[in-house]
């Protein structure tokens, strides 16, 4: 597979993942790696489902205390359908067993602001903010917006 390929390939998956129109940001090693191994590689693997590798990304963002990674996680799973707000729930119970209260709970708090603010936006009639979305993620990785992007 070329490397033009590979990116075509990363790039769907990754914006089929997150539910996301991500641009293709160029020069970047760190977004080269990202798109091209984790998402043309790794998640592109068929065996296992979108929701069994969603469920150990949860648990690894939640066991390292990110919350704000717990959120982008939980909004996709529920955006895509892998996961219910009350299967959310319980994997937070049952992780607060294994990482202790204050990752469990983290967890917790990251599912009822998520479900919350897509409460609030179904009731104004509002679908996803899918703009939001890939902008909160750029200011994570490379503190830039869409609007700065070439």
């Amino acid at each position: 597979m070329s490397n033009e390929e590979l990116r075509k390939k990363g790039l769907a998956k990754m914006n089929e993942v997150y539910g996301w129109e991500m641009p293709d940001i160029k020069g970047d090693p760190y977004f080269d790696l990202t798109v091209d191994h984790l998402f043309g590689t790794v998640w592109s693997d068929s065996s296992l489902s979108m929701r069994e590798k969603r469920i150990m990304t949860l648990a690894c963002v939640t066991a390292d205390g990110r919350q704000d990674l717990a959120e982008i996680q939980i909004n996709a799973a529920l955006l895509n359908g892998e996961l219910t707000d009350t299967e959310l729930k319980e994997m937070a119970v049952f992780l607060t067993q294994y990482l202790g209260f204050p990752l469990g709970s983290a967890l917790n708090g990251a599912v009822d602001t998520v479900v919350n603010r897509r409460k609030k936006a179904a009731a104004k009639g509002q679908g996803e903010d899918r703009k939001a979305n890939v902008n909160a993620a750029l200011k994570m990785h490379s503190g830039t917006s869409l609007d700065e992007i070439d």
